[in-house]
Parts: structure tokens; C-alpha cells; sequence
């Protein structure tokens, strides 16, 4: 069995082909290296350095390989960045979801699995997020994740393609020392890129409505990550019905005050953050319940706050 990982030399990408390999499925990556890494593909792994909006690369590297479905994981990440260069964002994330459906068609491949994100619930109104808590995204980002979804769904209706989208939280960690998180836009590698230099990592506000006033975020590992996207991809080829949409999240928050604990901990530099204004529109609290895909695709949390820390700390030092 053979699956096309768009997005595969990604930090979150890499983690899923190495999840394939060491569930028997054959991995065929395709990455243009706009963030990614040709270095975190492994050796013998096939790869296409190219776009996903290279829908006739899609197609034949699809037949060639013979896959039986895509694991779309490429795209442009950065919310933030997103209201400045919404464009740009609406190409790489939703034209680009075209053309990977496109190239599905014409190669007669039948399943996907879309990486999609919190972002598309904006600023929910609820201490726990679950899949029936409203999309009210905020920024070109999250937008262009929902019509991702829409995209599937409606291609889904179309011609009876398989399809599921996983709505990712804060992915952290490492899962192997040869990959880490390179986001310039990412707390853990903010907080590290400080610590290395020498400066103190900040807190953005610390008189929030929560146990110890800082923002409280939903983190998962990546490797666990990674794990429920092999179980999704081998019940689509199976042909077993799964929903449309699964948050993958913990059901259960860390402050980032406990973070910045954790980081002085595992990394052995003693540091008391510096405390700065909050930053507009941060939520005190987003926390989403991961029952659904727990029940369906096995997730589940198998690191704790320690693990997330020091696997992506021993990854960073590998660098």
C-alpha cells in the first residue's frame, strides 16, 4: 500500500512518513521546501520537490506509484502571516486542495486525509471544543482550512471519494531526534531559539480567567499526531466510514506558565519569564475534547508535558 504525503519533508509531514514506515504502508512524498526539509525525508523514501499546485506532477507521481490514497498535510501555516499575505495563503491552501483533488480524479485515487486545524473555530465560546462547537475562523488561515474541508466534502459527495479532516491543536514534541519544529511563528521553538541566545522567553499577559493567570492551550505530540493519521489512512482503504471532521486535542490544557516551568526544567536553564501586555484577541482558554477520535482512530495522549518538552529540546540540541 502506497500513500502520497504532500507536505512530507514539513516537521508534522516527516512524522507521519515515519509513522508509514513503521506501520508497512510505502510513503511518496511531495514538498516544494517552502518550510520543509529534504533532510528530514528518510533515505530511500521517494522524493518530488515540487508544488501542489503542479497538478499534472500530482497525477503522475500518483499513477507512478500506484497510491491508493493522499495524506495532504502541505500548506501554508502561518494564521497570523495569513491576514497580511491573504492570497498567497488562499492559493497555497485552497487552490492547492484543488489541485491535489484534481490530480485524485485523474489518477483514480480514492481516499484522503486533510490536515486541517483549530483555527477554523476562531475564538470559541466554550471551556471545551468539541466537533459541534461552530467554525467561526478568524484570519485567511483558518478560513482557507474550513473550505478545505468543504472542498472534501463536497469532491466526497461528487464522486464517493473517502475522506476525513483532522483539526490539529498545538502539535509539539519530536519523535525522533533527526526532526524538530522550525516555525519562526511556534511557542516551543520561540522559547528555545531565546534560551539558546541567551535572552529571556515572555509571557503574553498573566491576568487571564485561569488557574495562574496565563493563556491555557491545548498541546499533543506530534508522534501521537502522526499515530492517528496511519489509523485513518488504513480505515479509508479498508472502506470503513469515519465522520467528516475529528479534533485531535487533549480534553485537558496547560497553562503557558507551566510551559515556561517545564522549559527551565528539562533544558536546565534556570529563567523567570518576562511578563509583556496581552496580545489582541488571545482567548483565555482553548481546550478541545479528543473523545470522537478516540473512540475512531485510537487516539490518544501517550506523552506528557515532560516528554513534549524534552523530545523537542533533544531534537533542537541535535540540530
Amino acid at each position: 500500500m502506497s500513500w502520497l504525503v504532500t507536505g512530507g519533508a514539513g516537521y508534522i509531514g516527516s512524522h507521519v512518513v515515519r509513522a508509514f514506515l513503521d506501520a508497512g504502508i510505502d510513503p511518496v512524498v511531495v514538498d516544494d521546501l517552502s518550510s520543509g526539509h529534504e533532510e528530514f525525508v528518510p533515505a530511500g523514501v521517494p522524493f518530488y520537490r515540487g508544488s501542489i499546485l503542479d497538478t499534472d506532477l500530482l497525477t503522475s507521481v500518483l499513477k507512478d506509484h500506484g497510491a491508493s490514497g493522499v495524506m495532504h498535510i502541505a500548506g501554508f501555516k502561518y494564521a497570523g502571516v495569513s491576514v497580511q499575505q491573504p492570497l498567497h495563503c488562499y492559493e497555497q491552501n485552497v487552490t492547492g486542495t484543488i489541485s491535489v483533488l484534481r490530480a485524485m480524479q485523474a489518477a483514480d485515487v480514492g481516499s484522503i486525509v486533510f490536515s486541517s486545524s483549530a483555527a477554523t473555530y476562531g475564538t470559541p465560546d466554550t471551556d471545551l471544543v468539541t466537533e459541534a462547537t461552530p467554525t467561526r475562523p478568524e484570519s485567511p488561515y483558518g478560513e482557507s482550512k474550513l473550505i478545505g474541508e468543504w472542498l472534501l466534502a463536497d469532491q466526497g459527495t461528487a464522486t464517493g471519494l473517502r475522506q476525513v479532516s483532522l483539526r490539529y491543536f498545538n502539535v509539539v514534541g519530536s519523535g525522533t531526534p533527526q526532526l524538530y519544529d522550525t516555525s519562526p511563528h511556534n511557542l516551543f521553538p520561540l522559547v528555545f531559539e531565546a534560551l539558546i541566545a541567551g535572552r529571556t522567553p515572555r509571557i503574553n499577559g498573566d491576568d487571564y480567567a485561569t488557574p495562574d493567570g496565563t493563556c491555557v492551550r491545548d498541546y499533543i505530540h506530534v508522534a501521537d499526531l502522526a499515530a492517528a493519521h496511519v489509523v485513518a489512512a488504513r480505515k479509508l482503504d479498508d472502506g470503513v466510514g469515519l465522520r467528516p471532521v475529528y479534533n485531535l486535542g487533549s480534553g485537558d490544557g496547560v497553562s503557558v506558565a507551566q510551559i515556561m516551568a517545564a522549559m527551565a526544567d528539562v533544558t536546565g536553564i534556570a529563567f523567570e519569564p518576562v511578563i509583556a501586555p496581552r496580545r489582541p484577541g488571545d482567548p483565555a482558554r482553548i481546550v478541545a475534547s479528543g473523545d470522537l477520535a478516540h473512540a475512531d482512530l485510537d487516539w490518544t495522549m501517550r506523552h506528557t508535558l515532560h516528554d513534549m518538552v524534552a523530545t523537542a529540546w533533544a531534537a533542537r540540541k541535535n540540530a
